[in-house]
């Protein structure tokens, strides 16, 4: 029986994969085509272990760590779902999350997997046809550059630096190092031999203009890294100088196709072992990436001539919550483990810092054959803020009462970056041990910290509870009703958008009244709740006092809305552990692609954040 044509109507679902392709240029008959043809079950095969019995396919969830298989797969309708976690979606959806690419990406890799032919709009394709115009030159270049090294006369001093790093052949094809040769303009005349065009080597930053206007090459004489983006297309280059002046290492200038702030070297090879270990390894430079390939732990990645920054994070976030910082020991190597993020703690990320021995880097515990010490160092690496408190008494002479009271407050202030009370409470007794301070002591600095507003000298007392995003746009939503916002939907704000039963108490209050009103015209307070004394009447009191600017109202209904729906989801999630999916086998597929259609509208309202 074909229910398509009921689904297409009323499967929010799949209105949204409809809503990408017309994003994307695919059309629908295209993405259905695919998915049908797509068996989800080989994918997980490829980064998970999968287990079947029966009817069900049951596989070791690749988005959090779990040694109990609880992610279940549904073959027939190419569905999956993870009772750990939560993650849940389709096969577009499984490569976007496994592999880190876009809905369009995912769509083109599946149609090439199962054979099947998809034509994008005439628009597209000339997007498409420029970027892989740009993509043919690069990678035209890194053969270039590969077999310039292997073989040319002026690259023998790049052979003995890779000897001497201790790559053979093997290692040389696998990463495709390569050599500029330092004449001006051989890769440009091999470039035109292959009828690249100009335009194309000066857009991929292969070429670039000499003063008479002529073409000259960009790279010459050094040792080149081909850098790959996750789909595994070159893109760009680190070189590294053998001779002569010039920066140590140059990398290729910012292109259509090359951007340093969210890419990383090595992360094309590394990603599906990130998943399968939960782990992902940064270092600083593209030699200690093959030298954890070499080393047979291929989860290293660098990042490409530039400060590791959010982008980065939010790039590896997408296979692993775990990322260890391997840089080197030396007093540059640990200040890059904290550089940009010294009032910041990543709370949804395990970021942590391997420590290695004095003036050994990654490449050169490989290059010794101390492959212990380095596996040592990654598994015994420590969370980024007790590395930060560490070193702030490290840098203090603990013998000395003075410095004692110094090292203890300025880790105190550390410490009260940290959002949990656990945390905080932990690294206490970590700095009281350290130190020889009385725990009371240094918990009491800690919640000097911590507290909010100047200080007093009356008595200690924690903080108030903060509130949660949530609770926060509740409030500023209440800021909005009391000024009658004209940007206010009419009719779209309701009782149900607000969680907290105080917020919920103060819009009853008010909401009557401002719906009476003409848009912009504020409501007379002191009529509406007159000598009110509840939390409410409180709340609705000091809101109107505040004279900060007002929000962006869409801002704030939006990410409400996006409370709501977790909500919705957590209760599909409870709803779906407490059926049989062979025994409730109707009820299930209606909640569990219930489940699928909030996940994907979870994700349109975050994509507005």
């Amino acid at each position: 029986m074909n229910t398509k044509p009921e689904r297409r109507g009323t499967d929010k679902a799949y209105r949204w994969s409809v809503y990408l392709h017309l994003l994307m240029a695919f059309s629908r008959e295209d993405i259905d085509k695919v998915r049908e043809r797509t068996d989800l079950v080989e994918l997980a095969q490829e980064v998970t272990k999968v287990k079947r019995s029966g009817r069900s396919v049951m596989a070791v969830c690749p988005f959090h760590s779990e040694k109990t298989p609880s992610l279940s797969i549904d073959p027939a309708r190419g569905l999956y779902h993870c009772f750990g976690c939560g993650e849940s979606g389709d096969v577009y959806r499984w490569v976007e999350k496994t592999q880190g690419l876009g809905f369009s990406d995912a769509v083109e890799l599946l149609a090439r997997r199962a054979g099947v032919e998809i034509a994008p709009d005439p628009e597209a394709a000339k997007r498409r046809d420029r970027r892989q115009e740009l993509v043919d030159a690069v990678e035209a270049a890194i053969g270039f550059y590969h077999q310039t090294l292997k073989s040319d006369e002026s690259a023998g001093h790049a052979r003995s630096y890779i000897r001497g790093r201790g790559y053979n052949g093997d290692v040389v094809d696998r990463i495709m190092i390569g050599f500029s040769p330092p004449d001006w303009d051989r890769l440009v005349v091999h470039l035109r031999d292959h009828e690249i065009h100009d335009r194309a080597m000066l857009d991929a930053g292969l070429a670039s203009k000499s003063r008479r206007g002529s073409l000259i090459d960009r790279f010459r004489g050094r040792v080149m890294f081909p850098i790959y983006d996750l789909r595994g297309d070159g893109i760009g280059f680190g070189a590294r100088i053998l001779d002569g002046d010039g920066p140590k290492y140059l990398n290729s200038p910012e292109t259509p196709i090359y951007h340093k702030s969210r890419l990383l070297y090595g992360l094309n090879w590394a990603k599906s072992d990130i998943v399968r270990s939960d782990r992902s390894v940064v270092v600083e430079g593209y030699t200690d990436v093959i030298a954890f390939h070499l080393a047979d732990m291929p989860v290293a990645v660098a990042t490409c001539g530039t400060a590791l920054g959010e982008d980065h994070l939010d790039l590896l976030r997408r296979f692993s919550e775990r990322v260890v910082l391997a840089f080197d020991a030396d007093e540059a190597g640990a200040g890059a483990a904290i550089r940009g993020f010294e009032r910041s703690i990543p709370g949804d990320l395990d970021l942590r810092v391997a420590a290695f021995p004095a003036g050994r880097d990654p490449a050169d515990l490989v290059a010794a054959g101390d492959v212990l010490s380095l596996e040592k160092a990654i598994d015994e690496s420590a969370p980024l803020l007790q590395f930060r408190i560490e070193r702030e008494l490290e840098s203090h002479d603990l013998a000395e009462p003075e410095a004692r009271s110094r090292a203890v407050r300025a880790a105190a202030q550390l410490i009260a970056l940290h959002p949990d009370p656990v945390t905080r409470h932990e690294y206490a007794v970590l700095i009281s041990r350290r130190t020889g301070v009385d725990l009371d002591v240094v918990s009491s600095a800690v919640r000097r910290g911590t507290r909010r507003g100047p200080e007093d000298a009356g008595e200690e007392r924690e903080p108030d509870p903060p509130l949660t995003g949530t609770e926060r746009a509740e409030q500023e939503l209440l800021r909005l009703i009391l000024a009658n916002d004209a940007s206010l939907p009419r009719d779209g704000v309701g009782a149900d958008l607000f969680v907290r039963r105080e917020h919920r108490a103060a819009f009853e209050l008010v909401g009557p009244a401002v719906a009476a009103l003409a848009p912009g015209d504020p409501p007379d307070l002191g009529s509406v709740i007159g000598t009110d004394d509840s939390p409410a009447a409180a709340l609705l009191r000091r809101l109107a006092m505040d004279d900060r600017p007002l929000p962006e109202s869409q801002e704030v209904l939006d990410r409400l809305a996006l409370a709501a729906v977790e909500r919705k989801i957590e209760a599909h999630r409870t709803e779906l552990q407490s059926l049989n999916p062979d025994a409730d086998d109707d009820e299930y597929s209606v909640v569990f692609k219930g489940l699928i259609a909030l996940e994907r509208e979870r994700r349109d309202l975050r994509s507005r954040e």
